[in-house]
């Protein structure tokens, strides 16, 4: 996913608030689910909802305004209730800025955690494949 950082993304000395980069990866996240063929929408409609148990993030190099952005995903670990993505930030020079591991797990609409059942699972199956 590209993204242009704009400045209502930044704080007051143009980088990146450091708590936006949470909101590139989860926009990068949903992107790479409807890619596998399911949206957020439809798995809520199906009783299936992913919440975050654990975010770890590494800011290596400062994102400014007007910087074009790469977030790519991918799938470290999958389980009948967990999805372990790996997110990475490059900059327009190529330079890593940022490393983010996400844990999700599937719970049912009563916050219980649950499978997300067989065909997700294969769906988000561990690859070396991004979507950056």
């Amino acid at each position: 996913m590209q993204k242009t950082i704009f400045y209502h993304d930044t704080d007051c000395g143009g980088v990146v608030y450091y708590g936006n980069y949470l909101k590139f990866f989860e926009e990068a996240r949903t992107l790479y689910m409807a890619q596998k063929g399911y949206s957020v929408a439809s798995l809520m409609q199906q009783g299936k909802f992913f919440v975050v148990a654990r975010q770890e993030v590494e800011y290596k190099f400062p994102v400014r305004y007007a910087d074009v952005i790469t977030v790519s995903t991918k799938v470290l670990e999958v389980s009948d209730i967990k999805i372990v993505f790996e997110n990475t930030i490059i900059n327009q020079n190529g330079r890593l800025c940022t490393k983010g591991k996400t844990t999700l797990v599937c719970v049912d609409k009563n916050g219980v955690p649950s499978s997300m059942g067989v065909e997700v699972k294969h769906a988000m199956a561990v690859t070396p494949q991004t979507n950056g």
